[in-house]
């Protein structure tokens, strides 16, 4: 993976980024999971939904389940594949000889995200566009909420991904110290049950969570009905949770290989 000195910061992140992309083709098992693993999910969803009543929560099931779609999408396709990634080319020197170039640390891990990043919204295009195509659901209701808070749930997941891969020693070990937040977002973030349909003390604590301010953000953005107040928290818990990544991003992140 080659940088050239001497060229402009786009330049620098388009290089990393296409070297980062052809490096994701190669490996089958992660482009798998990142193009079909989230897709498969939505049935997953969709019968975790049938024993569930939604009537008082103004959502309905394909809703729900599109919706839920998305933020697997950004857990997989962002989060999963990047914390592999980070740890991959930290224990193959790559971050390292990156570090001997032009390039800011900032760049590095910027451009390897690139790819994710593009992955993940082409892939929320899909979905949405199949929702309405397929499904009957209605056009989102704030294409720019919408957008942002897909926007807000890439950076916050990438961020948690650099984060994360501080503390895993292998590719194989990263299935494992993803599966916290993941379990957690699925659990509670709104991507298997809204947490309209949770007792309102549960509801009150996975407010907390780290998916779950992107997550209101984007179900608010396709479906509405969601009240200035709530967006504002939602927005608030998408910030918090990004500024802490980071910080933990800046004291933690490895550049070398662990031993």
């Amino acid at each position: 993976m080659a940088v050239s000195e001497g060229t402009t910061v786009t330049g620098r992140l388009g290089a990393l980024g296409r070297a980062e992309l052809t490096l994701l083709v190669r490996n089958r098992a992660a482009l798998f999971a990142a193009l079909f693993v989230p897709v498969a999910m939505i049935g997953a969803i969709r019968a975790s939904l049938s024993g569930i009543d939604l009537d008082g929560t103004g959502i309905s099931v394909a809703e729900a389940s599109m919706t839920g779609g998305i933020g697997m999408v950004l857990i997989m396709a962002v989060y999963a594949n990047l914390s592999s990634a980070y740890t991959a080319r930290r224990e193959e020197l790559v971050l390292k000889r990156l570090r001997t170039v032009e390039v800011s640390d900032r760049e590095i891990l910027a451009g390897t995200a690139l790819p994710a990043a593009a992955l993940a919204f082409t892939q929320c295009a899909v979905l949405v566009a199949a929702g309405i195509a397929f499904l009957g659901l209605s056009a989102p209701r704030w294409p720019v909420l919408l957008v942002g808070g897909v926007l807000a749930g890439v950076v916050l997941l990438t961020a948690l991904a650099a984060a994360t891969s501080a503390f895993t020693r292998t590719v194989e070990s990263a299935q494992l110290t993803t599966m916290p937040l993941f379990l957690l977002s699925v659990a509670g973030s709104g991507l298997f049950v809204p947490l309209e349909a949770l007792p309102e003390r549960v509801a009150s604590f996975c407010e907390l969570l780290p998916a779950t301010g992107a997550m209101t953000l984007i179900r608010a953005g396709w479906l509405g009905g969601v009240e200035g107040y709530d967006l504002l928290g939602a927005g608030l818990n998408a910030l918090v949770w990004t500024a802490l990544a980071v910080f933990a991003v800046g004291r933690w992140f490895r550049w070398e290989p662990r031993r």
